[in-house]
């Protein structure tokens, strides 16, 4: 593959941004990662390592670390951008006046935000576009898929999705992104695949709780596929296609991020359904569970468009009403009797 002679930026220093910037910088490629703290920058430039986010996976000497927005994005010709959702428009407004003109913009972050209901790459085009939002938002492309950080730094095989409605820019990004490890397929569908990477954070909490009060396999399944089938819907009417929600940033990262203890929605479910509450949930995690924020952004979007989101209404009610996983449980066992389609 071609590789970029002028550098990458990867915006947030989390387990994923600095996995992204490791896969680009072991081949090769020229990274720079943007660190929201000096101590945190400081202190991943100079141990070679992400304790707080990604401890025991050393980085190559290709990629540094600053938290100087100006010095990161200087001559940038990509930029990555993976900033948890709810705090994704604060970082892009004040770094908006260094970014570069003409750069490659890939979103690796997944959610909706509550305020406005915008999916990722609006909102970042509405910060960093001006008077050319719309054009600028035609060219983003969001990289999605089932992609586990852990796994990927063990050396484990992945898949990703990186769509845009703009072609040129979407094969930039697959080549840019692709590795012998790590393939990357294109879609169009940017409005679907952006939701599915938010979505399926909801259900997968709902799993988590399921598998927490030990009701089975048979359940899971039916939380999975009833929970596709809500995303769908959703997105249908938000304009996304269909046949996305059956791929790899759909069903792929639906299944992956309900069953595995690796995902940090899965295992905010556990917990929640062990008797913790958000609070402390979300008082432990360094990290961010984007399906708490999702939640309501996702039921609020559903009862605006007169959505029917039952699996999310039922997480909202646990998270943010006092209801109990096994109340939540029951409410959906016993809604009105209706046909599968």
């Amino acid at each position: 593959m071609k590789q970029p002679t002028s550098p990458v930026a990867v915006i947030g220093a989390g387990a994923w941004g600095t996995t992204l910037a490791r896969m680009l910088g072991e081949r090769g490629i020229p990274v720079r990662l943007w660190a929201v703290t000096r101590e945190l920058a400081i202190e991943i430039e100079e141990k070679r390592e992400n304790t707080a986010f990604l401890p025991g996976v050393a980085l190559p000497d290709e990629v540094g670390v600053s938290s100087n927005g100006e010095r990161v994005l200087d001559g940038a010709r990509a930029v990555i951008w993976v900033v948890p959702s709810q705090w994704l428009r604060e970082v892009a407004r004040d770094l908006a006046p260094h970014v570069p003109g003409g750069a490659l913009h890939i979103c690796a972050t997944k959610g909706i935000e509550r305020a406005t209901g915008m999916r990722m790459s609006r909102l970042l085009a509405e910060e960093l576009g001006g008077d050319e939002r719309e054009a600028l938002e035609q060219e983003f492309v969001a990289l999605s898929g089932p992609n586990l950080s852990t796994e990927i730094n063990q050396g484990m095989p992945a898949l990703s999705v990186a769509a845009s409605a703009s072609d040129e820019r979407t094969r930039e990004a697959q080549e840019l992104l692709t590795t012998p490890l790590f393939r990357v397929y294109r879609n169009p569908d940017i409005i679907g695949v952006e939701l599915c990477g938010a979505l399926k954070n909801v259900i997968a909490i709902a799993a988590g709780m399921s598998d927490g009060l030990g009701y089975g396999a048979n359940l899971r399944a039916a939380l999975i596929t009833r929970g596709l089938a809500e995303m769908e819907r959703l997105g249908i009417e938000l304009g996304a296609h269909a046949r996305t929600f059956a791929g790899i940033a759909g069903m792929g990262d639906l299944v992956t991020t309900c069953t595995s203890r690796l995902s940090r929605n899965y295992s905010t479910g556990l917990r929640l359904a062990k008797g913790e509450s958000r609070e402390d949930i979300q008082q432990s995690m360094r990290a961010v569970a984007e399906g708490i924020f999702t939640t309501q952004a996702e039921v609020e979007l559903a009862s605006e468009l007169g959505v029917e989101v039952p699996i999310a209404e039922a997480v909202r009610a646990v998270l943010f009403a006092g209801l109990g996983p096994r109340e939540a449980a029951e409410m959906l066992m016993t809604r009105a009797l209706r046909a599968e389609f």
